[in-house]
């Protein structure tokens, strides 16, 4: 009768073990604060949204306000729109806002940063954020980087410095 009461709290701990983990789970990955929060849908379009994904983070002054909900090609403007929802905490937010797409340290995920403008109006459900900055691709800025630097001329190669050892030459034989 004893080893029947062990094995029932064993298994109470058991069951209590798997539900904390579940609650852990949701509670980092962001989940369980999204839930029953509610908000409003907002747009933007993109150049080049980078490795933006569904899900994303959308930021204010560094504090998580919304998540990405989709990404799509809009066929019209040929970028990309970025469909967020934005708590419904967050009604302030003007119209002439901008929103940027930022990396979370050196190689971290991509998520957008909302910097608020100085218009009397606000956002609100429908609304398109108009002024945005694309994604900063790494692989980009280094082949800008390499092809500047494949243009500019050698130091050697120009005629301007290879003149001072044509004169130095030309001094070396008028001496003799």
């Amino acid at each position: 009768m004893r080893t029947r009461g062990a094995e029932f709290g064993v298994g109470i701990f058991i069951i209590l073990t798997i539900a904390a983990i579940f609650f852990l789970a949701l509670r980092v990955s962001g989940l369980l604060s999204e839930i029953d929060k509610g908000g409003y849908t907002v747009t933007a379009h993109f150049q080049n949204i980078g490795g933006l994904t569904p899900r994303a983070k959308v930021t204010l002054s560094g504090v998580v306000i919304g998540r990405v909900t989709n990404i799509a090609l809009d066929p019209k403007r040929l970028d990309a729109v970025v469909t967020m929802q934005i708590n419904n905490s967050m009604k302030e937010i003007s119209t002439d806002s901008t929103a940027s797409i930022l990396t979370e340290g050196l190689i971290g995920g991509q998520y957008i940063g909302i910097s608020v403008g100085a218009d009397d109006t606000m956002l609100k459900e429908g609304s398109e954020i108009e002024q945005t900055q694309s994604a900063l691709v790494l692989e980009d800025l280094i082949s800008k980087f390499l092809f500047s630097k494949a243009t500019e001329p050698t130091p050697g190669a120009t005629g301007a410095a290879s003149a001072p050892a044509a004169t130095a030459k030309a001094a070396t034989s008028d001496a003799f």
